[in-house]
């Protein structure tokens, strides 16, 4: 806990912080997570906030009217950080993508089919009043709203329609710091321009410019944030160096997949890519495994080299028929069979285990028809209504080398389209899954394959030391790490000043 800390009874909304971007990537995410830890630390009640989201790394949380509900996974963590209870609020909009042009739309948590069939543009005005009521809800609330914006707010072409980046700063009065990434090149130019591109009533709301990914000496930055304070009137108040590993997943892209622990690799788990690759998050925990690599794989090149003690998974996908046609035209299909045959270690996750099972039928278009991999006798059949949902069991007695899970209690979450169950002309013939978490999870008689729906497997602390013997870092530490970067590369006062 700082030693300066606050303990403020705020009457009234909170005061509210933004952190906008002037790309996507520059580093929003896991600032806002490191700011909500930060003002937690100093005593106040703090909630995150992002209007908008577009991921398909999603977390279920407590949602309106008791019902479980969908918010992104960078939402999730930020509450975490902030020490309060994740919610729908917290991201009211939350955009999956299915295909290059078309998402689902999910409004407080709830799949929306209206708003799904609307154009970009045409649901803004229809979405605003549930976003401004969410977030005046979290202010009345809180001390301090910690906002995300998404992509940058000078997109000239969105901003009449924007429902995330300055509609919400106007709203909501907020502080705004603007983060880019230095790393990539011309990240003053990307400032300069991001300031220039906003109307002067929205300029007024920068507080701050802030430098992320820096490599080398800073000193050598000068004299530009000097000449960039001139042109703008904002100071640059934090240079925050190269963090390869944070500790937090990556939201909107595949994690780096350089090992962060040293020593020798014994076991690489090789996690298929495919293009709706959903819930990738959950796999940050194996990064700090002692020993373990994570890779991805996206050609029959990439898994040319596992040993049988190696894993491939298949993790969730937003579109399951269509990510599976794409690992087929890759000839990924033949790689994982052959990996299988050779008692090669597989794991599917949720729409992954769905890849597993011998076919795919959608008698209501949800998602596509298709033949699965063949690797379990199991049939998946997507329905309308969407399973969203906590959920705690045990695995049953497991085989081969996924034995170190039986009798393991194991905590996770669903959230998938489709119902699976035994192959019924399979089973006659006695090809039967072992059924070892009844309607979640299902082995292959030899014992190498498994299917899970459980999201969130590798966040549980007794699934990785069954598996690994091993105990990655909490998430507090990873918050509590984040909070002492930022106070540490944060001009002094700054960070008070926001809230002043």
């Amino acid at each position: 806990m700082a030693d300066h800390t606050i303990h403020k009874t705020r009457p009234g909304a909170a005061q509210c912080v933004m952190v906008l971007g002037t790309t996507s990537g520059a580093g929003k995410s896991w600032l806002t997570t490191a700011l909500c830890r930060y003002y937690s630390n100093l005593g106040l009640k703090v909630a995150p906030f992002k209007a908008q989201n577009m991921s398909n790394n999603a977390r279920v949380v407590e949602g309106e009217g008791g019902q479980w509900g969908e918010i992104g996974s960078a939402q999730y963590f930020q509450a975490l950080a902030a020490r309060a209870v994740p919610e729908v609020r917290m991201n009211p909009l939350l955009l999956k993508p299915e295909a290059d042009t078309h998402s689902q739309v999910v409004l407080l948590g709830q799949v929306s089919a209206e708003l799904t069939a609307l154009p970009w543009r045409g649901r803004s005005q229809l979405v605003w009043p549930q976003i401004a009521a969410a977030l005046d809800a979290l202010r009345a609330e809180n001390d301090v709203v910690v906002i995300e914006g998404a992509g940058s707010p000078a997109e000239t072409n969105l901003h009449a329609s924007d429902i995330v980046n300055m509609r919400v700063a106007r709203h909501a009065g907020a502080r705004c710091l603007l983060v880019t990434d230095i790393d990539r090149g011309g990240a003053f130019a990307h400032l300069y321009g991001t300031w220039a591109l906003l109307p002067e009533d929205e300029r007024a709301l920068i507080h701050g410019f802030v430098l992320n990914k820096f490599r080398g000496d800073a000193s050598l930055l000068a004299p530009a944030p000097q000449h960039l304070q001139e042109r703008t009137g904002v100071p640059t108040v934090a240079t925050i160096p190269m963090q390869w590993h944070h500790g937090l997943p990556e939201e909107d892209g595949v994690f780096d997949d350089r090992t962060l622990t040293p020593g020798a690799v014994h076991t690489t788990v090789a996690v298929v890519a495919y293009p709706r690759i959903s819930n990738l998050d959950e796999f940050q925990p194996l990064k700090n495994v002692p020993g373990l690599r994570l890779q991805w794989v996206r050609s029959p090149a990439d898994v040319a080299g596992l040993r049988p003690s190696d894993w491939i998974v298949l993790p969730g996908s937003k579109a399951t028929a269509a990510d599976l046609a794409w690992l087929r035209a890759q000839g990924l299909d033949q790689s994982i069979a052959a990996h299988a045959g050779r008692g090669g270690t597989v794991l599917g996750v949720c729409g992954g285990l769905q890849m597993l099972g011998e076919a795919l039928i959608d008698p209501e278009g949800i998602d596509g028809n298709g033949p699965g991999l063949g690797l379990l006798p199991l049939v998946t059949v997507f329905e309308p209504a969407k399973t969203v949902r906590h959920t705690s069991a045990a695995f049953g007695s497991l085989a081969g080398a996924w034995a170190p899970l039986s009798g393991v209690a194991a905590c996770g979450y669903e959230i998938h389209h489709g119902q699976t169950a035994q192959h019924p002309a399979m089973a006659a013939k006695g090809d039967v899954a072992r059924e070892v978490m009844p309607g979640i999870a299902w082995q292959n008689p030899e014992g190498n394959v498994l299917g899970v729906y459980l999201h969130g497997l590798f966040e549980d602390a007794a699934v990785l030391h069954a598996l690994f013997g091993a105990q990655a870092p909490t998430l507090e530490t990873v918050f509590d790490g984040l909070a002492e970067g930022v106070a540490q590369h944060f001009a002094p006062g700054v960070l008070d000043a926001l809230i002043a």
